[in-house]
């Protein structure tokens, strides 16, 4: 019997999309309505599609599932290796998730160069799930770093006043740290002799090579993350970004940097790791509370919730480096849930944007009495956002702070702080945006949501209200993965405390 390789099936339908739009011809109007559809359906039919590699997963195992492996250089021991466990499986499903949601978003606002803007999402889409399903090295960095091609181009096309100057910002931030992990990836490669990421797992390599190997990680991913100091590329990139940018950037592209820690710096490199600890707690501490004291001072709608974005991040970080098993879960939970969150937060941006063509906090005020749909909506992000409890944010927030409490109280005690500060922040938001007179001329002929706005918003809040109030459908998925990391930490730190 045929089996069908579902995992590259779904990694490489969104590119089959891609090139379906390339070759759609006719005049400009057409070309446009038939590009939006057929990117639709195929972001569509690729999530549906992702769904069943869930349906298809063994909790129970700890392994990497739905594995498939092609040589590629066989004399070099580099193969097409791709498969999934309970970390990995989450995100690539977070990223089928997220992108039809972004094409209906773009449904309207995106009015120039149509075609060329579906291509790039779905090229776009192929890229990031071939990162998070990626099981050799070499494969993963190839996907790691095209991701920025198309994002790139959707800055520097469709972005604002300032996109190129943010578009070259973003690339060329993130393209020197990665520099620095594929020296690091050739350094392992000499060592090893395989660039499959399962062997390199069970491989013990010297920690005196370990040193040098964590800091060129760090560099690659922490600039993804982003981390304070790190971080200054990012606002811009939001800011100057469409709004379908913001929300795949904030969604998934500041997860892939996380997703690197957990998958690479913190399994492979456990002795670095115990040395670099207390320099991520502090930076991560740093994040929390300063981004989110800069948040407070702006004036534009897409920079606060971009610095609220690297105050979330610096939570799922210490979270990631407690190493325990709640405080992985919960930074898990928290990159999950910080995906569906800022990104629908951006789309409410977006939403007000399009109607008045600013994102500035003061030209609004009183949208409550003209948009009660919209207000009821911005309002549950809001929540959401501050970590409410019944909401995603609160089970990420708790399971972090109950894992970092164990290990470093003092740590607990400050990110605590970061979510008094959050609240402040996103509430100041709500209040001057929504509340209010209505005293401009110009807001009171404001259109409340429209159908394909509320099809955008309703399925994340399904998801948001789910993780919120059954998160074990969640937890059971990673528990064993996660279990594996801490497992093999503990034993490594038993080893050097009896030294």
């Amino acid at each position: 019997m045929l089996k069908i390789p579902l995992l590259s099936l779904i990694i490489f339908l969104p590119l089959l999309g891609a090139i379906f739009i390339w070759c759609i011809e006719g005049d400009e109007e057409t070309v446009n309505k038939n590009a939006k559809i057929a990117a639709l359906w195929t972001s569509f039919v690729t999530f549906i599609l992702s769904l069943l590699l869930w349906t298809g997963f063994d909790v129970n195992d700890s392994g990497f599932q739905h594995v498939e492996q092609y040589q590629w250089f066989p004399d070099y021991n580099i193969s097409y290796h791709v498969g999934l466990d309970g970390i990995s499986l989450l995100f690539v499903i977070l990223s089928t998730f997220l992108v039809p949601l972004c094409i209906l978003s773009s449904w309207r606002s995106i009015q120039v160069r149509v075609k060329e803007f579906m291509i790039a999402f779905l090229f776009m889409e192929t890229l990031m799930i071939g990162m998070f399903s990626a099981l050799d090295f070499l494969l993963f960095y190839i996907f790691f770093e095209a991701v920025l091609i198309p994002m790139f181009l959707i800055i520097g096309i469709w972005g604002g006043e300032n996109k190129v100057y943010a578009a070259f910002k973003f690339f060329l931030y993130t393209l020197v740290g990665s520099v620095l992990m594929l020296i690091a990836m050739l350094a392992i490669y000499i060592d090893t002799g395989t660039m499959s990421i399962p062997d390199l797992l069970q491989h013990q390599i010297l920690p005196e090579m370990q040193f040098w190997l964590w800091i060129a990680f760090f560099a690659a991913f922490a600039v993804k993350v982003p981390m304070w100091p790190f971080h200054t590329w990012l606002p811009d990139a939001h800011v100057q970004a469409p709004t379908a940018g913001s929300v795949i950037l904030a969604g998934v592209l500041l997860k892939m940097g996380a997703y690197g820690f957990i998958r690479f710096s913190i399994p492979m490199l456990p002795d670095a790791t115990i040395f670099f600890t207390p320099f991520v707690y502090t930076l991560s501490v740093i994040a929390v509370i300063y981004t989110s004291l800069v948040a407070l001072a702006q004036h534009d709608m897409k920079k606060l919730i971009a610095y609220s974005s690297v105050a979330h991040m610096g939570f799922v970080t210490i979270g990631l480096f407690s190493i325990t098993q709640q405080g992985i879960e919960g930074a898990l939970i928290q990159m999950l849930s910080h995906g569906l969150i800022s990104s629908a937060l951006f789309l409410c941006v977006g939403v007000v944007y399009d109607r008045l063509h600013t994102r500035e906090i003061d030209a609004y005020g009183g949208l409550a009495k003209i948009m009660p749909r919209y207000a009821m909506f911005f309002m549950f992000f809001i929540m959401a956002s501050v970590g409410l409890p019944g909401t995603s944010g609160f089970v990420g927030e708790f399971l972090i702070l109950l894992g970092v409490f164990q290990v470093h109280q003092l740590v607990a005690l400050l990110a605590a702080l970061g979510i008094v500060l959050g609240a402040v922040y996103a509430l100041w938001l709500y209040r001057r945006v929504v509340f209010g007179k209505l005293e401009k001329t110009e807001l009171k002929g404001m259109l409340d949501l429209l159908w394909y706005e509320k099809a955008v918003f309703l399925p994340i809040i399904i998801i948001v209200l789910w993780m919120g109030l059954m998160p074990n459908s969640f937890l059971q998925v990673m528990h064993n993965s996660v279990g594996n990391i801490v497992q093999q930490y503990e034993v490594l730190k038993a080893e050097q405390n009896n030294k």
